[in-house]
Order: C-alpha cells, then structure tokens, then sequence
C-alpha cells in the first residue's frame, strides 16, 4: 500500500520543478492541474474522459456540497469517491471562498462565517472545525484550511488582520483534522497562506503555517483581479517564502501562461474553472492561443481545432462542425469543447514536466509565450 503522503521531486530547472505526490488512491504528477468538479462532477464529462485526458486529481467544493447533496448524504452513500465514481484522488477546498463571493449576506467573527446558502436562504455557520468535517464527510484525499481571502484592494491593515485570523484558523483546520481519526490517517492537509501583494504579510503568514505544519501549502488570495504582472511579482517571493520539501499549490489558477509563468517561479499545482467554462462558452485554447468558436470565419473551416490534440474533437470533427455546435447551443458542442480544453490544459502540464526533467524549460517557456502570445 502507498504512504498516505509523500512528495518527491525529481528534477529542478532554475525555481521549477517536476516530481510526484503519492497518496493511497494515486500518484499525482506535478507539476499538476486539477479540474474543477464543484457539485460532485466536472461539466460536460465523464470521470472517466476526465481522466484519459490525463487528469491525476481533480477538485470538489465543499461549499456547494455541504449545501446540496450534503456532505452527511454523501458519506451515507459511500463518500465523494463512489458518490461520483472517480477512483483517484480528489482535493477539496474549504469553502471559505465562496462563503465570501456567494454569499450577500454573511457575517464573519472569530468563531467562523455564518451565512445565506444562494439556493434557499437557509443560515449557516461555518467554522475550520465544520470544515474540516464536512471534508472528512466528503473523504477528500487533500483537504484544504479554512481560511478568509479578502479583496484584493482592502487596506493593508485590514489584510493583515484578515491573515492573522487566517492563521488561528489554519491552526484550528490542524486540530480539527487531527481529531479526524481514520480520516486523518488516509488523507494530507494543506495549509494557505494569506497576505494579499505585501511579501512581509506573506512572510508572516508562511512562518505561521510552517509553524503549524502541513502536507503542502497553497497559495491563497490571487487570481482576484490584481492582474498577470502584479500575481508574477507576488510569486517572485511568495513561492520561496513555502517549504521546498512540499508541494506549493496556487488556487484559481489559470490562464495557460499563468500556468507556465507560475511553473518558472516554483509552482507545483493548480485548478481552475476556466478550461470548463471556456468550452462551455465556445473557446477553446491551443498552442497557438485561444479561439472563440462562435466567430464566423470558422463557419467553413474543415481543419481541425488543434493539430497538436489527440481528443476527439480535434481527430473527428472540423472547425466548421465545432462552430456549428457552439452557435447552436448543442449539448455536443459544449462536451466536445470542454474535452479539447481540458486535453490541452493536460498536455501543457506534460509538456512543462519533459521540459524540466530535460533542463531546457526557459526554452519551452520561451517558445510557449512567442506562439501562444502572438495574437
């Protein structure tokens, strides 16, 4: 049987670095991207085509499943695993961001956030002790601390004192799962370090969760609209303020060039809505940048999508069927779509582990952003 958790690096070129995690339902190579599963599935797939696209892990949200199955029906029914059939691991999140974006009506204390479920109004509190149940409910293999990400443009006094609670609650998030007993033992915690763009709040907040320990650490609060060059400067120190013996994984992460950008500056994992959203919506990314499919002047085109992709809506269907698909808001459409991103956000992450395991990824950077830029 695998360790419950274990990272190994196999290769490093300047800050990137490829290796593997190892967890009793998997190995996950990094570095790793997770699609998004919110609700218990990936839009538009089914785990198994999410996992021939060469997916390692994906993610669920605690917060929508808390609320709806419920994460007590979802134990009752075997756990998240069986629950939605997918056999390999699974990070969940803590649910405190969306408790913070979904939620109008919230009220945050030191005991936790009580709020208004969007569905149906119903109040609820939750607390890094909740979180770290209904986690265990779910069965994740990674489980995430709670934590606050405030907005970006808050004052820094405000921030600090957001991280500060932050980390009272990181350390609650360890007692909470240590108290998970058989859970505990099959499953890793990560910590999230807090602290918006200023490097000594982040420096505090990573002394503080080392302090505590954790499997690994993430990345928590970019991706809110601060923009490519000022998240790139945060991860200039951010990245090595986190242990380098444990995976650091940056949340809501991203564009393709965020993903290589990120990469170079020591990222080992990441999820993001947009591969899925995107195809739902008609793009569709490729090595030479994005496409929108609604765009008329792919009306006729009978090439494929993207001659470098292996999934089927790229080996057996045109460009001109896409587009009729995506202007017909056919369910195909929005399946095929998703599969090819999904497939490309795959084959990128592979493409950056051969780079670094050869020493040759500021070359691949390099060539990635003159053609994926060029537009």
């Amino acid at each position: 049987m695998r360790s419950r958790f274990t990272f190994t690096v196999h290769a490093a070129d300047g800050m990137a670095r490829t290796g593997t995690i190892a967890m009793e339902r998997g190995e996950i190579r990094t570095p790793a991207f997770m699609p998004v599963g919110t609700a218990a599935t990936v839009k538009a797939m089914k785990p198994e085509a999410v996992r021939e696209t060469g997916a390692d892990i994906i993610l669920g949200n605690t917060y929508h499943l808390m609320l709806r199955p419920g994460a007590e029906r979802v134990a009752k029914l075997g756990g998240l695993h069986r629950f939605m059939n997918w056999p390999r691991p699974i990070l969940t999140d803590s649910g405190g961001y969306q408790v913070m974006s979904l939620s109008d009506l919230r009220k945050i204390t030191e005991e936790g956030v009580t709020f208004a479920s969007h569905l149906d109004g119903s109040r609820h509190l939750l607390t890094p002790e909740r979180s770290m149940e209904v986690q265990r409910l779910l069965g994740a293999d990674i489980v995430m601390a709670f934590d606050e990400c405030p907005k970006i443009d808050q004052p820094r006094d405000e921030i600090a004192r957001s991280m500060e609670m932050s980390m009272r609650w990181a350390q609650r998030s360890r007692e909470g799962f240590d108290a998970g007993g058989e859970h505990a033992a099959g499953a890793a915690l990560f910590g999230i370090q807090q602290g918006a763009l200023d490097e000594k709040l982040r420096r505090q907040s990573a002394e503080a969760l080392t302090g505590i320990g954790f499997d690994g650490y993430a990345i928590g609060g970019l991706a809110v609209g601060e923009g490519q060059e000022a998240m790139f400067a945060t991860l200039d120190f951010a990245t090595g303020q986190l242990p380098a013996d444990a995976p650091r994984y940056l949340m809501g992460v991203g564009k393709p060039d965020d993903l290589v950008g990120a990469v170079e500056r020591g990222v080992d994992m990441f999820d993001c809505v947009l591969p899925t959203r995107s195809g739902r919506n008609g793009q569709a990314f490729t090595w030479n940048g994005p496409l929108n499919l609604r765009n008329a002047r792919h009306a006729e085109d009978t090439g494929p999508l993207d001659e470098r992709c292996p999934c089927a809506g790229c080996t057996s269907y045109s460009r001109a069927y896409l587009h009729h698909l995506v202007k017909s808001g056919e369910i195909l459409g929005a399946m095929l779509m998703t599969e090819h991103n999904l497939t490309f956000y795959q084959q990128l992450m592979q493409a950056m582990r051969d780079a670094i395991g050869e020493g040759r990824f500021a070359a691949f950077a390099s060539e990635f952003r003159h053609d994926y830029l060029q537009r």
